[in-house]
């Protein structure tokens, strides 16, 4: 990732080269699916992937054993059930245990194709109400495009094991314009160990989510800042840790919340279609009265989002398997360890509609006792923000918003274990500049989000668990228009995102993923009629279970260039993206002293 200094210097050139519009209005960032020069049918399907780290199975691992879940094909589907199949584990999952071993590995692989016109469409995968995968689909060509996605889902071994119910929620429309039909198999593949299961998978997973029968996905959707979805569930009495693992996608108006102007510009603009709410968004996750967590999430660009020539073959960073967030609520066992129902709740701050929001509560279980006690030591949620500078006059405007949020909370579990003490903590930074010029047909949005979290479990003098995670997502999107006739006008799009990580504690890992992407392109009636993209990405990542480096370019459809290395031997390349300086944090300490 490009310095910002340089990111400012290479998006101002773009902006001097744009003559001023003749009718500035600021744009959207979402188009119907390409309206090209045809393209010959009989030429091979094109292949679209995201950039990431290959999953391996471990050494000494036997597999793998692969089970087709489900094969459908999606064509008219929006607004009707699920396609749904029964579950039934694998023989040689059964197999494996009555010899005494366990899953060493678990992968979930979707595979698809398409033909036609059609838009990108978020789908998820549920096993018994338990979401295993969020994605997007590929546009796709007159000649047809096949992509894959594989995610672990070692941690849900639990659920494998118990006949359930797989469900896919993919709401696509098929008419005379828009043909593409998306045909899936969902395939699991398992490896296996010879020697019992490890602790860190939990033995219970509960869904945080919607239950069948509906026509939509079992996601809940978040349709204002007032929206509160939840669930009510009552933990296991012999529960001694808990996660929560949410899931998150943005859709709609606010697709790209990251770009939207404050209220007062777009109703002084009388800009009365265009999403406002400004450009900061949180999804606060409860426990009864309790802020739990926080999610400041990664921005998903999704593969028809800015300019749809961008990712094409390579997608956006998380497009095809979207992030998760862990959320150790084990500090709050103490107040869920009564038998009683609980509710787990979730907000999104500034939100318009919609945001697809569920989680899995992974759960530990003692399994030498039938109770384990708890109690709540220490807890706040401290936040600051968001704070806006705002200054426009008419169509032109500079934007400034920062957050900041701080999470903290400890307690203890008495378990056959002893008493175990664990402290999670998030602290979060948030910064967004967003400036709109040229009477409104330049945009420059400029954001970091910093997100560090961690967790401590000691019994006594006795480390069991200790990690930090920090997350930095930068973001720099410029869009400018012009030569602007009629209903026909040209664009030009600069993309820069990426995700850098550090991992710290029992093992160690970092991650450097870098995107740059540029392009231009033609629009009349909303259609892109003509346009080009280029795509350069950068992976690397260096951990104690090995490594992996791709640097890999694209240009319209076309690989230019493609090198990948798996050897941990040569550390001395580097990305050209840095974790930035911590930001500066205006907190109010809130911790309270609670009951032990």
């Amino acid at each position: 990732m490009a310095s910002p200094t340089t990111s400012s210097c290479f998006l101002l050139l773009l902006a001097l080269l744009l003559p001023h519009a003749a009718v500035g209005v600021p744009r959207r960032h979402r188009f119907p699916p390409l309206q090209l020069s045809p393209v010959n049918a009989s030429e091979p399907p094109s292949t679209f992937f995201e950039v990431d780290r290959p999953i391996r199975p471990p050494r000494g691992s036997v597999g793998p054993c692969s089970t087709l879940l489900l094969s459908d094909s999606f064509g008219y589907t929006y607004g009707r059930p699920p396609s749904t199949a029964a579950y039934a584990p694998p023989k040689c999952l059964a197999a494996a245990r009555a010899r005494g071993g366990s899953v060493a590995l678990a992968v979930l692989e979707w595979s698809a194709d398409c033909r036609g016109r059609q838009f990108d469409r978020i789908f998820g995968v549920w096993l018994s109400g338990a979401e295993l995968l969020r994605s997007c689909t590929a546009e796709p060509r007159p000649n047809g495009i096949l992509w894959s996605v594989s995610r672990d889902i070692t941690r849900y071994a639990a659920l494998l094991s118990e006949p359930g119910e797989i469900a896919v929620y993919l709401g696509n429309i098929v008419d005379r314009t828009y043909t593409g039909i998306y045909h899936a198999n969902l395939t699991l593949h398992l490896y296996f160990d010879s020697t019992p299961p490890p602790p860190q998978h939990a033995d219970l997973i509960l869904p945080i989510s919607r239950n069948l029968p509906l026509d939509d996905g079992q996601w809940f959707c978040i349709q204002s800042s007032t929206d509160v979805q939840s669930k009510k569930l009552a933990v296991p009495s012999n529960t001694y840790r808990a996660v929560l693992e949410v899931f998150v996608s943005f859709h709609g108006s606010d697709e790209f919340w990251y770009t939207n102007p404050p209220n007062e510009y777009i109703e002084a603009n009388n800009l009365s279609d265009f999403p406002g709410n400004g450009a900061f968004r949180e999804i606060v996750v409860k426990v009864d009265e309790y802020i739990v967590g926080a999610v400041w999430p990664f921005t998903v660009i999704y593969t028809g989002g800015v300019n749809p020539l961008l990712w094409r073959p390579i997608t956006g960073v998380g497009s095809f398997n979207l992030p998760t967030y862990d959320i150790d609520v084990t500090p709050f066992l103490g107040k869920l360890l009564d038998g009683k129902e609980h509710d787990f709740g979730f907000g999104v701050t500034n939100a318009l509609d919609v945001w697809y929001i569920d989680a899995n509560l992974h759960l530990w279980l003692d399994h030498k006792s039938s109770n384990t006690t708890g109690g709540l030591v220490s807890y706040g949620a401290a936040t600051s923000g968001p704070n806006v500078d705002s200054e426009f006059s008419e169509l032109d405007g500079r934007f400034m918003t920062s957050a900041s949020r701080h999470v903290s909370a400890t307690g203890w579990v008495e378990s056959s274990q002893g008493k175990v003490m664990t402290t999670f903590n998030q602290r979060f930074s948030y910064v967004n500049s967003n400036v709109y010029s040229k009477n409104g047909a330049v945009q420059v949005v400029n954001q970091t989000i910093d997100a560090t979290s961690g967790v401590l479990a000691t019994n006594g003098t006795t480390v069991l668990r200790s990690e930090e995670v920090r997350q930095v997502f930068p973001l720099y999107l410029f869009t400018g228009t012009s030569d602007e006739v009629g209903d026909e006008y040209s664009m030009i799009s600069a993309v820069k995102l990426g995700i850098n990580e550090k991992r710290e504690g029992f093992s160690n890992s970092s991650l450097r993923n870098a995107q740059s992407a540029r392009g231009s392109m033609r629009v009349k009636k909303n259609l892109v009629i003509a346009g080009t993209g280029e795509n350069h990405q950068v992976y690397k990542y260096v951990g104690t279970d090995g490594c992996y480096f791709r640097d890999v370019s694209s240009k319209d459809y076309t690989i230019v260039s493609d090198s990948s290395d798996d050897s941990c031997l040569k550390r001395s390349r580097d990305v050209a993206s840095r974790f930035p300086s911590r930001l500066s944090r205006r907190s109010v300490n809130q911790t309270v002293q609670v009951d032990s």
